[in-house]
């Protein structure tokens, strides 16, 4: 055997190894670095198709909840509906969802050593592992008012206020670890 067959013969065999232990991605979750204006329904399925402002949450589930409920003093009552506030002396109103989209990879491994235990009268026992999922957390907020029922589309006439306001309220949420310090700050 030649030099050259024998690099062949060994690139082949770290090409099949890379391979069984490579996880091919089926789902990738978006990445949002500050936030997202998007149409509910394109961002996940089963959202208003209002527009959008979508941030990643990186806290823990429910605390966007308790931050909501602490700082405009709903007293666990219409947390997610119709939450008022005022802003530039405008009434309006935001709705807001906890979304989550995981990143989802298959893994050649598992499978391919079931494969073999199965070729050899053996059950499978890595079933759990064919698969594997990492959730990402994402905030997405809609916000309307008397006049108009989607403040964040394009031709709206409160956008820019509107979305001076999320990004404050997002900030807010983010750096905040004792939600009643936001009492103070009302």
């Amino acid at each position: 055997m030649t030099n050259r067959a024998r690099m062949n013969k060994y690139v082949l065999v770290i090409c099949f190894l890379f391979i069984l232990q490579s996880c091919i991605p089926i789902r990738i979750a978006p990445t949002i670095e500050d936030y997202k204006l998007s149409k509910g329904k394109r961002f996940k399925k089963g959202l208003p198709k209002r527009e959008m402002f979508i941030f990643s949450d990186a806290k823990d589930a429910e605390e966007f909840y308790n931050f909501i409920n602490i700082k405009y003093q709903l007293n666990d009552e219409n947390v997610y509906d119709d939450v008022p506030f005022i802003f530039e002396d405008e009434q309006f109103f935001f709705s807001w969802y906890e979304v989550e989209i995981p990143n989802k990879s298959i893994n050649l491994l598992p499978i391919f050593i079931d494969a073999a235990l199965t070729a050899s009268d053996m059950d499978p026992v890595l079933e759990d592992a064919y698969s594997s999922r990492k959730g990402n957390w994402y905030v997405a907020i809609e916000v309307y008012n008397d006049f108009e029922s989607d403040c964040l589309v394009e031709n709206s006439l409160s956008k820019e206020k509107v979305l001076k306001y999320l990004r404050a309220l997002k900030e807010e949420y983010l750096v905040t670890h004792n939600y009643n310090e936001t009492i103070f700050k009302n």
